[in-house]
């Protein structure tokens, strides 16, 4: 540890930017920097940065950050757990989320709520019908809805707008709207199916300087990427390779470092670990990428 490398106190320029430049060069602020740089390279180079999520970061109100990525064409492929794109569908048509789960559970109406479970289940259905996965189902739902609470806030209708591939893997049993009469199996199979081919396909992209993060998914998104990679790798001659993965989460997982960090990157590129709350970490990356990408802007 060099002198060089300690942090330093607010001086008279306050910026974001001064903030970063301020942070010790060591360990975890260094990767941070890395990842940044990483995804502003992907973003500067055309390569793929595919977004994995956990409910918890849709529940914490994190989207607008996501959605500025999405809108700038930094993102390139946006995947989801089922319960993510839950809380995403009911902040988009009723403006709140969520619910207290131990007292639901206590006299059974946890995640009985009708609206939330009908609606879904019939956008599977309709989606199965005709061909489309289920991020692109529900998207379709919520466009043709007459009144939303707060479409502006909604990953599902942004990725719509933005022409960007949405997937959203479900695991039968895990989700609130499994428990709805309306369930249908075979649509949420077929729908969900058909996103995780897309998921497939979008890692092409990550190929030579492409970047993987998983925010806040402990099992289905770690255990998904895995297989997609697979597929990815089978049809593409050992393809993509040479790129960079992200695990931010809370707390550690076995999963995600194992299926996100240290095993697809064994033989190339580097995996991360970033250990904070979602809330205050996903803002600042999110900024720090936009920082960089608007390097000329800085006042020094």
């Amino acid at each position: 540890m060099s002198a060089r490398d300690f942090a330093q106190p607010p001086a008279h320029d306050r910026s974001f930017h001064a903030f970063l430049r301020a942070l010790p060069d060591v360990l975890v602020a260094r990767d941070f920097r890395a990842v940044v740089g990483a995804i502003a390279a992907a973003a500067r180079r055309k390569r793929g940065v595919v977004v994995m999520l956990g409910g918890h970061v849709v529940k914490t109100g994190l989207a607008p950050v996501l959605i500025e990525l999405m809108r700038r064409g930094i993102v390139t492929h946006i995947a989801m757990n089922g319960s993510a794109a839950i809380h995403d569908y009911e902040v988009a048509r009723f403006g709140a989320t969520s619910e207290d789960v131990a007292a639901g559970l206590r006299d059974g109406t946890f995640g009985m709520a009708d609206e939330t479970g009908r609606e879904m289940n019939e956008a599977f259905v309709a989606g199965m019908r005709d061909g489309v996965g289920m991020g692109e189902s529900l998207g379709r739902a919520l466009d043709a809805q007459p009144s939303l609470a707060n479409p502006e806030l909604s990953l599902l209708l942004a990725a719509r707008r933005f022409g960007i591939p949405l997937s959203v893997h479900a695991a039968l049993g895990a989700e609130i709207i499994h428990q709805h009469p309306a369930a249908n199996g075979a649509a949420i199979g077929d729908t969900s199916h058909r996103d995780f081919r897309r998921l497939a396909h979008s890692l092409t992209a990550l190929d030579d300087g492409g970047v993987v993060l998983n925010l806040g998914s402990a099992v289905i998104m770690p255990e998904v990427f895995l297989k997609a990679l697979t597929i990815a790798r089978n049809l593409g001659d050992g393809k993509p390779e040479n790129f960079t993965s992200v695990d931010l989460d809370m707390q550690r997982h076995y999963r995600p470092r194992m299926n996100v960090v240290q095993r697809p990157t064994l033989h190339s590129g580097k995996g991360y670990e970033i250990t904070g709350h979602h809330e205050i970490m996903v803002p600042m990356l999110v900024w720090a990428v936009v920082d960089e990408l608007d390097g000329t802007n800085h006042s020094h």
